[in-house]
């Protein structure tokens, strides 16, 4: 048996294509096909406006600078994500702190984000914005965090990273309709693909506006928004400190091809997270769970195992070839985040219990039945 990825990417002879056209076109960065991926992927989760930048980082830093957090600003979100949903408030200059997580569905809490939220109103210590990470393709409860936001006065951005493809309350992931921004990646490992790359979406104009100024220097040559009002042709203004965010065409062709097979990739990670479902359901292990509230994109599927057994049990399937992994350690436990912040062990006990005991086993749409019952086998021969 070759060595099987926790994810990995499927790309087909028309993606190919779709690249190959890009390199005999007049655009290889910024063209046609930055928009039209933008376009394809805000119809397609029903949003008014999509930006698309290099990687999901920088998405999420021009969505905390649009919404204009600086120094002395807070900033929450989930303990359980990628470093870069907290790193982009500290680019910012804001204090990060993280709000712990529901330990049936791996997502921010709503209950502990409503106790911290009383605690931090009678602290004058309310964050500007909170970033709920919708954990292995499950949305959080938007609705009700939400209902927060407009008693406690923050704004929302959704790190929907892993989420493309999914619903909540029947509804597309990403289009804004419980907060201001969200966030999609296009990792290899990720639902769909432009080999690095991510995008803002958002229903309001000028957060649009904003975040296309902050990807690309700062600078603007429209007419209407120059200081000086000058017409010449070559004429431009930085009006912020931005960046070079932007992605290229090449990636962006790709984009707009994997989008026609979105909703194959998502049907096709659900029928192997119904085969692992099926195989393991009577291992002493427990299995991740699909809320009602939501369709899953399934980018990951993470079991819990004993806590003593987490290293014996990894190490054995990656001697069996098979790529687990761990997702993710939680951010307030990472040296530098303890160093400079004076987060602690115990902060944020569902988090970390819930890391204690995780496995990410490999999902990716084209796992064959040969490979997910190698994968079974292995993991029930451990347990034997």
């Amino acid at each position: 048996m070759d060595f099987i990825h926790y994810g990995q990417q499927s790309i087909n002879a028309e993606d190919i294509q779709a690249v190959t056209s890009v390199l005999n076109s007049n655009f290889l960065t910024t063209g046609p096909n930055v928009n039209l991926f933008e376009k394809t992927v805000a119809e397609y989760v029903g949003v008014t406006y999509g930006v698309a930048v290099c990687n999901a980082t920088a998405a999420l830093h021009i969505a905390c600078l649009a919404l204009g957090v600086s120094k002395g600003d807070i900033v929450w979100t989930s303990p359980n994500t990628f470093l870069a949903s907290a790193n982009c408030a500290l680019y910012c200059g804001a204090q990060v702190d993280f709000v712990d997580i529901d330990p049936l569905t791996y997502n921010m809490s709503v209950d502990k984000l409503a106790e911290k939220l009383a605690e931090a109103k009678c602290k004058n210590a309310l964050p500007k914005v909170v970033i709920p990470v919708h954990f292995s393709g499950q949305s959080c409860d938007m609705a009700a965090i939400k209902q927060l936001a407009e008693q406690y006065g923050f704004a929302i951005i959704e790190d929907a990273s892993h989420a493309i493809g999914g619903r909540y309350l029947d509804q597309p992931v990403g289009s804004c309709q419980y907060s201001d921004i969200s966030i999609f990646s296009f990792h290899p490992v990720k639902i769909v693909t432009t080999g690095e790359g991510g995008m803002a979406m958002t229903n309001n104009p000028e957060l649009a506006k904003r975040m296309r100024l902050f990807r690309c220097h700062g600078m603007t040559r429209e007419a209407d928004d120059l200081e000086r009002g000058q017409d010449e042709g070559w004429y431009y203004e930085q009006m912020e400190l931005g960046y070079n965010y932007r992605i290229t065409d090449l990636q962006c062709a790709l984009g707009v091809s994997q989008m026609k097979r979105l909703d194959e990739f998502v049907n096709q990670r659900h029928a192997v997270v119904e085969q692992y479902q099926s195989l393991l359901k009577d291992l002493p292990i427990t299995l991740p769970v699909e809320s009602a509230l939501c369709y899953s994109a399934w980018h990951l599927y993470v079991i819990q195992v004993e806590a003593e057994q987490r290293k014996h049990i990894f190490n054995a399937l990656r001697a069996a070839k098979i790529g687990v992994n761990v997702h993710y350690i939680p951010v307030h436990l990472q040296p530098y985040y303890q160093k400079h912040f004076g987060f602690a062990s115990g902060d944020f006990p569902n988090a970390e219990a819930y890391y204690e005991q995780a496995i990410t086993l490999p999902l990716f749409p084209h796992l064959s039945i040969n490979q997910l019952e190698y994968i079974t086998g292995v993991t029930k021969e451990l347990f034997s």
